[in-house]
């Protein structure tokens, strides 16, 4: 080490693309197979650092000031950090490794013990050498489980993992090829996977890994049968395999560190599609199309490589990869990997140029770096025969916004709610009609909603309502308001702030009521305005608080009670701070029925759709989404048989029908079978017979004369989403946000 000095450390970096804070912060100058750290020590100097931990020797004149560190190996010295770092902790720690589903397991496994616990988890995909070491340096005392990913490419990287995390729980979600061109043996692949639960109380596993009685002994395995949660799995919204065999390890898990079942069970069915899930659609030139293009993580790559296989049964397979010019490099690497699975075909594009190949009756593979845009070319392969759709009427929604508009005052700001995919109408093209309208502002759930709202040029202020710490690095970069709910939320983004070098950053308190979700109790905001006077990081942009109870216009003791307790917050906060800020507390509904209470904004949701439970706006208001199909056969029953899966429909006289092509998975729910639901055909009401399948209906059209291809109306007329909900023991609001994204959009305007 040179230079005598005292070192403080809270920050690791080891790309210089990543500085932002420089204090207190130390760069790993690691080697790698591609790029050596070692020479981007002057960019980070320049930068700042002055901390630095390397393996060559050094000239230190170029560094005036700074300090180093000079180790054997940087990836070693950081690992053995990370050991030291993790040891102060002895709450359980769960390592997750297989060849894939280490992500969804990990992922679905804190959805279904948070918030019951505090858990904290490996980010993003960091699996490898480098990823666990960081991930490690997340733990921290505040926390109940640790669950972290674990993954090898090479013989004897396991041992030095296991060693480094030191698990308390094991979790092996597959076995596969993955990586295995690099070991001499599937045996030997095997067994330096096993090696990282040596030392474990317990191993999970699905059945379908098959290991001997004295591997089973070595891990204390316990191996998991899908019979064994039967009904749990039944509650999962995926039918593929994988899906299954990860829910099911991930079920064990929750099974074991809680202990109310039924909170289990209300969470299974409510499990998140993962951003990095592929895509598999029909393609044109009778092709079947994996649309994988999230990212190009190499793990995932080896997997989506399997799945290929799987999928294509001795169909010809083609991989097209797309590089920008920044990973370029990694060409020769990705062509390595791509080709120990033996494709038919190999397309590897930089830079957005474009394919200028056909493909005829093969399974194709696109995979790439989001700066590639891959997305645009799985877009162009895609099979366009759209016979069901969704039309959303934008002439209606400017009146229904205008009407809204007529019970405010000229000044009162509007924030239009792009939730769910702008309640499932469609979120950046409603963001860009929004934002054309001229409302003040957007309000999104989360921050990935947010940003990929930057990303197609939105200028708008957005407010994200559930801000998660995950999330705050992307508010900050593009710009996005986060909604600030707690003590322990404030903390971290305020950290997160500083470490960006950010001040004065607009912030939106939410405030609880009475609706007893999100949201600062009146009794904390003293401490809130002592953060707010203490830290020039945040500044407060407006606060806000949700009605629970605003449709209902019979009693609204409840209503105004809330509407007070606002009043009383807003004001202990104004009386602290120095400055203005917005207050709004209505919604859709508030709006309809408490216009007195419109505040300084106003969040418009549902209502500009058209739907209200106040019955006299509700004869001004347009609706606005219409769901059409057409017919794509037609059938003649006789007495006596049945129809759709399980017979649940038997003919007890010649009966007509016709098959839709709609199912549960685009959102016409199963509990709409054998007549509870149904749809109009020339304006005659057609109930549902037999069982809703995922991709179809079977209706009675005995009495109609009908053809294939008529229109079918599954929501608009008569059909009112309203009459649809109540069809399905729901609300409107659950029926715009189910129907499926494959569904096709389309977007009417006068």
């Amino acid at each position: 080490m040179t230079g005598a000095a005292t070192l403080f450390v809270d920050q690791i970096v080891y790309d210089t693309r990543k500085i932002v804070q420089e204090e207190n912060c130390v760069f790993f100058a690691l080697t790698g197979e591609f790029r050596d750290g070692h020479t981007f020590l002057e960019a980070a100097f320049s930068k700042g650092i002055r901390m630095f931990v390397v393996s060559k020797d050094i000239e230190l004149d170029k560094f005036p000031e700074a300090h180093f560190i000079k180790v054997k190996d940087c990836l070693t010295a950081l690992q053995d950090l990370a050991h030291a770092h993790r040891i102060q902790f002895n709450y359980p720690l769960i390592a997750i490794t297989g060849s894939a589903g280490k992500t969804t397991v990990k992922e679905w496994l804190y959805h279904l013990l948070s918030p019951s616990l505090r858990v904290i988890r490996s980010p993003k995909s960091y699996n490898s050498q480098l990823g666990v070491a960081l991930s490690l340096l997340e733990l921290h005392a505040d926390c109940d489980v640790a669950i972290i990913e674990v993954g090898i490419s090479k013989p004897g990287e396991m041992s030095r993992l296991a060693e480094i995390v030191q698990p308390t729980i094991g979790v092996f979600t597959s076995f596969g090829r993955s990586h295995e061109e690099n070991f001499k043996t599937t045996e030997e692949h095997l067994s330096e996977k096993l090696n990282l639960f040596k030392n474990v109380q317990k191993t999970f596993y699905p059945s379908t890994i098959q290991l001997t009685i004295e591997q089973n002994k070595k891990i204390h395995g316990v191996s998991l049968k899908p019979e064994t949660f039967k009904k749990e799995l039944t509650l999962i919204p995926f039918d593929d395999l994988a899906s299954r065999s990860n829910a099911l390890v991930a079920i064990a898990l929750a099974k074991l560190f809680l202990e109310d079942t039924k909170v289990v069970k209300e969470r299974i069915s409510s499990l998140p599609q993962l951003a990095l899930r592929m895509e598999t659609f029909e393609g044109i030139n009778s092709n079947t199309i994996i649309n994988d293009t999230y990212n190009l993580d190499l793990d995932a790559l080896n997997h989506s490589l399997e799945y290929q296989i799987r999928v294509a049964n001795n169909r010809k397979r083609i991989v097209v990869i797309g590089l920008d010019e920044d990973n370029y490099y990694r060409k020769e690497e990705v062509e390595k990997i791509v080709m120990t699975y033996e494709p038919d075909q190999l397309f590897i594009i930089r830079n957005n140029e474009k394919l200028k190949v056909n493909f005829e009756n093969a399974v194709v593979l696109i995979k790439g770096t989001r700066k590639a845009d891959m997305q645009r070319l799985a877009k162009q392969f895609r099979l366009k025969n759209h016979k069901t759709f969704v039309e959303i009427d934008l002439s209606g929604v400017r009146h229904n916004i205008t009407l809204f508009k007529s019970l405010l005052h000229s000044e009162t700001k509007i924030l239009a709610m792009v939730k769910a995919q702008s309640y499932g109408s469609g979120v950046e093209k409603m963001a860009a009609f929004f934002e054309q309208q001229g409302v003040d502002y957007l309000g999104v759930a989360y921050s990935d909603e947010g940003v990929e709202l930057r990303k197609q040029g939105i200028k708008l202020p957005i407010l994200v309502m559930n801000a998660e710490e995950d999330g705050f690095e992307d508010c900050i970069n593009y710009q996005l308001e986060p909604a600030i709910y707690s003590l322990g939320q404030m903390d971290h983004f305020i950290k997160e702030l500083i470490f960006q070098g950010q001040t004065a950053y607009p912030i939106h308190l939410k405030l609880d009521t009475g609706m007893r979700r999100l949201g600062f109790e009146l009794k904390d905001i003293p401490l809130v305005c002592e953060i707010l006077q203490a830290q020039p990081e945040i500044r407060v942009k407006s606060v806000y608080s949700h009605l629970a109870d605003s449709d209902n216009r019979r009693d609204k003791r409840f209503t105004e009670h809330q509407i007070k307790q606002f009043n009383q917050g807003t004001q202990l906060l104004n009386y602290h701070l120095n400055y203005h800020f917005d207050r709004h507390i209505l919604n859709s509904e508030g709006i309809a029925n408490y216009p007195n209470a419109q505040y300084d904004m106003v969040r418009l949701g549902i209502g500009m759709y058209g739907i209200t439970s106040n019955p006299t706006f509700k004869q001004k208001l347009q609706p606005v989404l219409k769901w059409l199909s057409a017919i794509s056969q037609i059938k003649e029953l006789s007495k006596g048989e049945s129809v759709g899966y399980s017979r649940t429909f038997i003919a007890d006289k010649p009966t007509k029908i016709a098959i839709i092509p709609v199912g549960y998975a685009d959102g016409f729910r199963r509990n709409l079978s054998n007549g509870k639901g149904g749809v109009y055909i020339h304006e005659t009401f057609c109930p549902t017979i037999g069982r809703v399948c995922m991709d179809m209906i079977m209706v009675d059209v005995t009495k109609l004369h009908v053809k294939e291809g008529d229109k079918v109306v599954i929501i608009g007329g008569k059909q009112t989403i309203e009459k649809f909900a109540s069809q399905m023991d729901t609300i409107p609001y659950e029926v715009m946000t189910s129907i499926s994204k494959r569904v096709h959009r389309v977007y009417l305007e006068e």
